[in-house]
């Protein structure tokens, strides 16, 4: 624009475009829990207010709410208050690609011509006159690089273009061109119309001033009911984000397309609307004239006009891109990109993943050597948060390089307790983990307890039972077998989800123990004799579908656990392994657990084989659900296997929880310091003397007949 009289072609400032980052994480968030892969455009709302500044112009801003609401039940609108003076609703869409290749290889002109065609018909079909927002439609196109939390985009403010552009005839601030008269009632009548809740973001306008100088705002569809009263001046409003002195705001573009093709006016009359403290502004405020001509065929729908609205990077016309990485707390970046890869996998791989259930689930971990640093990082890697490690070791100078979670630091001054240090070391590696550490003993058979020290012994045992009791998960992860008598025993009595994890020297066992002898879990100690005597009836090899129920660790041994260190050289004593074994096992005994935690029947679930015509692989999205598995290294070579229930189990069968619940922690402390009494009570001793008495007549494949024969080899 050459000045502010005479003709010159009119020239508009340009939207300024702001987004919160806010919006960047709805939109991270959507994308992965909601989209997917799915780049369906989506619809969105900005929003922009008056100028409120003489040295700042008002950007259209994207906060979080404009997005659609995360429910899949709701609609695919944005939920946007409307009424707010600070903010008009504008509408737009935005076009989310899954690679920065597609983003870039878009056609931006084709969605823009789209864009202006739908402001285009809004003006025909009389939509803008109803709705007088949708004249700043605008377009967004983006790429969310979701693992470096970066950001590409591009906005576009579809403008009609007029050909022959339109003449500025003249452009004065408002305060210079109304009377003081008619100035305090415009201000009165601009107020008033802000301060309606029905009014306040209405972008468009008519502002009539009557023969008596009175002021009024009105609906610019209101413009056939005065146009006709001579005696009436008639000027076209809008709020304009604009501060420029000198230009009005880009919304006036679209605005005198519609009067240009509904009306055909040849000179019009415009307001820029601003303000200043939420007051209307008549020395900031601009009034204009303008000479347009409708160009030929503006008439019909069919001929969409010519459209720009590109906006400018620093005067370029390229995308924009931000990175939120650096802004992010790191707890909160941590959690994100933790989250991703499974996430993800939801996008096609495995839709059905329940992160809710693994990041809620509770899990106890008895051990924190080899095998529980190792089991602690997968389950972390698969979304589990709660993780609490039982342990009374200290780390030793031979650990960190087998142990994963320790360092030399944790070595030094006799060593940090295992348990302490791999919360530790937890937390920095993932510091929303919410892990804790326990050092305790574990009390076990054939490790008799002296007198003085059995009300300790047994105040571990019911911490034990109770760190049991508050869990969903318990992994046995110690390295003697008769550390896992207890906490086998304890999960049977409550039906928690057990995975146990052993190890050999080039072999390893992971398997997850079935469920115990009672139909469902239950609490002891609010039951009462009548409900016990009950609940020993249904004690059973049989799970509550009918079938046999899975074994336990122990269900196997036809002799109870005892002292396996004693009389043990260093090599026996130690838990000897390959270094690639464990990792091997941990691994498998925690996607073990995600398996259960997927399986329609969870700990019920039966057994499966891998190459069985009867296993449902075919059904779960993560394939079978074994019952044991067991590998070795020296033939790199894994089975699975399935071991029913003994009704002479030490550990899980009816007639020992039945003891354990008549008992308690009388029945435990018997167990320990009697090594016999486990295989008295459940039948093993008379089973291995029948073992002992039997005989067996053996043919001496002797014959007097066939002396003279010869079989040659």
């Amino acid at each position: 624009m050459e000045g502010n009289s005479g003709k010159s072609i009119l020239q508009f400032a340009p939207f300024q475009s702001s987004v919160d980052e806010g919006f960047w994480h709805r939109l991270s968030s959507l994308k992965l829990n909601k989209f997917g892969i799915d780049d369906s455009p989506i619809l969105i709302t900005g929003f922009y207010a008056p100028c409120s500044h003489s040295q700042v112009s008002n950007h259209l801003t994207l906060l979080a709410e404009s997005l659609p609401l995360d429910s899949s039940e709701e609609s695919s609108v944005p939920a946007v208050s409307r009424g707010n003076r600070n903010r008009c609703s504008v509408p737009g869409i935005l076009y989310n690609t899954n690679t920065v290749e597609s983003f870039h290889a878009l056609d931006k002109q084709g969605l823009l011509k789209a864009e202006a065609k739908k402001i285009w018909e809004d003006i025909q079909n009389g939509k803008a006159l109803e709705d007088t927002a949708v004249l700043s439609r605008f377009l967004l196109i983006s790429f969310a690089d979701l693992k470096k939390w970066s950001f590409h985009y591009w906005f576009a403010f579809p403008a009609l273009v007029l050909d022959p552009p339109a003449t500025l005839v003249n452009l004065k601030p408002a305060s210079q061109v109304f009377s003081v008269e008619v100035a305090e009632s415009l201000s009165a009548a601009f107020n008033d119309w802000r301060s309606s809740s029905l009014t306040a973001d209405v972008p468009f306008f008519l502002v009539v001033i009557d023969s008596n100088l009175h002021a009024t705002i009105k609906h610019l569809k209101d413009w056939e009911t005065y146009q006709s009263a001579a005696d009436h001046k008639l000027l076209f409003g809008f709020y304009d984000p604009c501060h420029l002195p000198n230009n009005p705001g880009w919304p006036l573009r679209n605005l005198l397309a519609l009067i240009c093709s509904r009306w055909d006016l040849k000179s019009v009359r415009f307001l820029c609307y601003r303000e200043t403290r939420g007051f209307a502004d008549l020395g900031l405020s601009l009034v204009g004239e303008a000479q347009i001509t409708a160009p030929q065929g503006w008439g019909t729908l069919h001929s969409t006009p010519n459209a720009v609205g590109w906006e400018l990077n620093k005067g370029r016309k390229v995308p924009r891109c931000i990175s939120l990485a650096k802004s992010m707390d790191p707890t909160r970046l941590a959690v994100s990109a933790a989250d991703l890869n499974l996430k993800l996998m939801r996008w096609r791989a495995l839709p059905s993943l329940n992160l809710n259930t693994l990041s809620s689930l509770k899990c106890l971990l008895l051990g924190a050597g080899t095998l529980g640093c190792q089991v602690a990082r997968m389950l972390m890697a698969w979304g589990v948060r709660k993780i609490t490690l039982v342990d009374n070791g200290r780390v030793a100078m031979s650990n960190p390089l087998r142990q994963s979670l320790y360092t030399l630091d944790d070595c030094l001054n006799g060593g940090e307790f295992k348990a302490a240090a791999a919360v530790n070391s937890l937390k920095k590696i993932f510091p929303a983990v919410e892990a804790e550490g326990v050092v305790m003993a574990i009390p076990m058979p054939g490790h008799p307890v002296p007198s003085q020290e059995e009300q300790s012994v047994l105040d571990d045992c019911r911490r034990l039972h109770d760190l049991i009791d508050s869990h969903d998960a318990v992994f046995l992860l110690t390295d003697t077998r008769e550390s896992r008598w207890l906490p086998s025993l304890l999960c049977a009595n409550t039906n928690k989800i057990t995975i146990t994890a052993a190890l050999g020297f080039d072999s390893f066992l992971v398997m997850r123990h079935g469920a115990g002898p009672c139909s469902s879990s239950h609490d002891s100690k609010s039951e009462d004799a009548n409900a016990l005597s009950t609940e020993m009836n249904n004690l059973a090899l049989t799970d509550r579908n009918g079938g046999h129920r899975l074994g336990c660790y122990f269900c196997n041994d036809v002799v109870a656990p005892i002292d396996s260190t004693a009389n043990r050289t260093l090599d026996q004593q130690c838990t000897v392994t390959r270094p690639g074994l464990a990792p091997i096992a941990s691994a498998l005994a925690v996607e073990l657990l995600v398996g259960i935690l997927h399986h329609p029947d969870g700990i019920f679930a039966e057994g499966e084989i891998v190459n069985s015509s009867n296993n449902g692989s075919s059904e779960q999205p993560l394939g079978i659900l074994p019952h044991q598995i067991r590998g070795s290294l020296g033939q790199f070579s894994q089975m699975t296997l399935v071991g029913h229930s003994s009704d002479s189990c030490t550990a899980c069968c009816s007639i020992v929880v039945s003891e354990y619940r008549k008992r308690g922690m009388e029945f435990i402390l018997q167990a320990i310091n009697h090594p016999t009494y486990l295989e008295d009570l459940t039948g093993l001793t008379e089973l291995m003397k029948s073992a002992s008495t039997f005989q067996m007549d053996w043919d001496d494949g002797t014959d007097d007949d066939d002396d003279d024969t010869c079989v040659e080899i």
